[in-house]
């Protein structure tokens, strides 16, 4: 089926590939490409869903030029969709700049809402309901991430990070030396996949309870409010 020329941005699943929409997988098959953060992770998802699109690849290092080629498509009439590894593109992944140089180009932008780890771990922490701070992945230089935790070391608001496997451990040290030694933290490992995993206690504690450990998986952290 046909769909209108356009850029359609598609949430994917962040792990178990039976969380997509219908809607998903109907404009998936009909657009006329998908570009992809990485081909090889999305031909996953195809191959379980029976879905033939050509995929073209479009990640943080090309998105730029590909902006270019997706452009020219769409005035060719053509339909796009885009989509990344896991997740809603944009949200600590690729794909901010083709949004921003098809809305300078007037190019029609439909987006197809799917699962993101941030909201999957926010209800599952049971927070308070008067919202919360999405941080995303932390610097890597020492003092630039010194400089942000700060920021939220009186916080009365949940505060999300995204980590990665081989730097949790040090996240963790470095929230119970810059935070504090009782304020609450609960990591989100491998969520939605066969090995999920949640702790929750103390910086110190999950520390020790990660510390004999290879972590495996990508992972979010939720730094509980000051009470």
């Amino acid at each position: 089926m046909k769909i209108e020329s356009g850029l359609y941005i598609v949430g994917t699943p962040i792990g178990n590939l039976s969380d997509i929409s219908f809607r998903a997988i109907d404009t998936l098959r009909s657009v006329d490409f998908v570009f992809a953060e990485d081909t090889r992770h999305t031909k996953k998802l195809f191959s379980r869903y029976e879905i033939s699109t050509p995929l073209i690849s479009c990640h943080k290092f090309n998105e730029t030029r590909k902006s270019k080629e997706i452009i020219a498509k769409i005035n060719n009439d053509k339909s796009i969709a885009l989509v990344t590894d896991s997740g809603m593109p944009c949200i600590s992944d690729p794909g901010s700049r083709v949004i921003q140089i098809c809305r300078e180009s007037n190019i029609p932008i439909t987006s197809i809402p799917g699962p993101t780890a941030l909201t999957t771990a926010i209800s599952m922490a049971g927070c308070s309901e008067s919202g919360f701070i999405f941080h995303g992945f932390l610097p890597h230089k020492m003092g630039a991430r010194r400089k942000n935790l700060l920021q939220y070391e009186d916080c009365t608001l949940p505060v999300i990070f995204y980590e990665s496997p081989y730097r949790i451990k040090k996240l963790l040290t470095e929230l119970n030396e810059i935070i504090g030694k009782n304020r609450k933290i609960y990591v989100f490992r491998e969520l939605t996949k066969k090995f999920e995993e949640t702790l929750y206690g103390t910086s110190s504690e999950i520390l020790e309870a990660l510390n004999e450990r290879t972590i495996k998986g990508e992972i979010v952290l939720i730094l509980t409010p000051t009470e």
